[in-house]
């Protein structure tokens, strides 16, 4: 399913699984800083010559722009070079506490908008780092950028989801295929070197470039694997790390996409609820069960019998906001109640249009990491009967995920082993969940916690909404501001468990 971040003002589409979901604004504010003279001496050496950005929303929040370039393999450093974008908002308040780089999730979302995340952190912390963000190898303005073409695979009219129904799961079996030789067609070698170690790699380039020792980071979502691997890779050049919404190093990907099935299928059922707690305003049931009757009615209705272009796909599709983010619940339920009582399949139709459109930069991204990270199950018989079994007991989104990763079948480029994570040797890190966080399961910050050693997790239990930190709860908020300040951190608890608690956001 699609690992995200939602951004303030800035709409960037980012991917784990499941659809391409195109952010709604957070509650969270984004923009920027400026220099001290402390800093001319910390950047001295930087390598980095930082203009006038293109992007009016980098400009109006202060941000400077760069590129650097970088070795395509790491194997072989003296051959192609590709070029990173970068953005950065420097410190305004002292003393300075160095460079924070950032990612917002993905993989194959473009960071260069996190440069403004620093105002997000309360009482003015965030004015005391430099921050970096990022559009990663393969994304946004960095070059080449990875795109598959109009490939249509998220166009109207498709076949049913469903793969347990052979004509369609043949229709898909077509679709993955030509997707997948567009990709190859339009790429070429970079498509073998675009894994989470590539970019790791990447990113102590960047810490080279810019004249440091070490960093700081912050990862959201897929960020916290990028933030994993580095943190592995390089344990001396981190100073504070944040990871929020913690990839399970142990499932990727394969078992990390199986994992989200049930957990979509559980935030379903809890924002059914939700819509039945208001059953006076959206008249679609007065109990759980009868809304999720009605919504599972009517993508029954659609299969074989589109709407305008809206078939139980596309009607599944159109819904997972409300199971990633709790703020979006009444706008979804808006357009399922229209729908059901006025049969406006306008508003479903252009929120999947606009959830879906581009060339599918992002989702090729998304696969061109994923689907090399790790070797994925070379039989359909596997896919299928793990998803089957599935599928049973979280008929949400199963089918719909089997078909989102399905590329990883045939893609064309070779996979590679996963780095180890360990833990042990990096400095004390902060780890963020929400304990119903569907796109990353709450195991995974429970098994990272475990792993890192010298980290501490506040979790937020019940929460349902995904990478959501610095977006407005005090609670969290200030103990991340603390943190990045003073290096202040809660206790360490005993067991596999929470260090601390904050209640989410209503």
């Amino acid at each position: 399913m699609a690992i995200t971040r939602r951004a303030a003002v800035l709409a960037a589409t980012i991917t784990f699984g499941g659809v391409l979901v195109t952010p709604a604004p957070s509650q969270g504010v984004a923009s920027s800083l400026h220099s001290a003279p402390r800093a001319a001496a910390h950047s001295a050496q930087s390598t980095l010559h930082w203009s006038r950005c293109k992007s009016f929303e980098l400009r109006v929040s202060g941000a400077r722009c760069a590129t650097l370039r970088v070795p395509l393999n790491y194997g072989h450093p003296h051959q192609r070079m590709i070029t990173l974008a970068l953005a950065r908002v420097k410190h305004s308040a002292r003393p300075y506490k160095g460079v924070m780089l950032t990612n917002p999730g993905g993989p194959g979302g473009a960071g260069r908008y996190l440069a403004t995340l620093g105002e997000s952190v309360p009482h003015n912390v965030g004015a005391h780092y430099d921050w970096i963000g990022i559009d990663p190898r393969g994304t946004g303005a960095s070059k080449p950028r990875v795109s598959c073409g109009d490939h249509g695979y998220f166009g109207f009219h498709r076949p049913n989801y469903n793969a347990t129904h052979k004509t369609a799961f043949a229709k898909w079996v077509r679709r993955t295929k030509k997707y997948d030789a567009a990709c190859a067609k339009h790429n070429g070698r970079i498509l073998n070197h675009l894994t989470t170690k590539d970019s790791a790699r990447d990113m102590d380039s960047i810490r080279k470039a810019l004249g440091v020792r070490r960093i700081s980071y912050y990862g959201y979502s897929y960020g916290t694997y990028l933030g994993q691997v580095y943190a592995t890779l390089f344990p001396g050049r981190i100073k504070r790390m944040v990871l929020d919404s913690n990839v399970d190093p142990r499932r990727v990907w394969y078992g990390a996409n199986l994992d989200q099935d049930g957990a979509f299928q559980h935030n379903s059922q809890v924002w059914f609820r939700w819509i039945a707690h208001h059953a006076g305003r959206y008249h679609l049931g007065p109990t759980e069960k009868k809304v999720q009757q009605r919504w599972y009615r009517i993508r029954a209705r659609l299969t074989g019998h589109a709407d305008h272009g809206i078939g139980p796909d596309e009607w599944t599709d159109v819904f997972l906001d409300a199971e990633y983010y709790r703020f979006t619940w009444a706008e979804q339920a808006v357009l399922f109640a229209n729908y059901a009582h006025h049969h406006d399949y306008s508003g479903v139709r252009t929120k999947y249009r606009d959830a879906n459109s581009g060339d599918g930069g992002s989702f090729a991204m998304y696969n061109a990491v994923q689907c090399t990270d790790n070797q994925w199950p070379r039989s359909w018989q596997r896919w299928l009967r793990d998803n089957s079994r599935i599928a049973k007991k979280a008929p949400f989104m199963t089918w719909q995920n089997f078909w989102f990763n399905a590329p990883c079948k045939y893609w064309p480029a070779a996979a590679h082993k996963p780095v180890h994570i360990t833990g042990a040797a990096v400095p004390r890190t902060l780890l963020v969940d929400q304990t119903k966080d569907a796109a990353t399961p709450y195991s995974g910050s429970l098994e990272v916690r475990r792993l890192f050693s010298n980290s501490r997790l506040i979790a937020l239990p019940g929460g349902t909404s995904h990478a959501d930190s610095l977006s407005g709860n005090s609670c969290l908020d200030d103990r991340i501001a603390a943190y990045l300040n003073k290096g202040r951190l809660p206790a360490r608890k005993s067991g596999n468990r929470a260090d601390a608690t904050c209640r989410p956001r209503p």
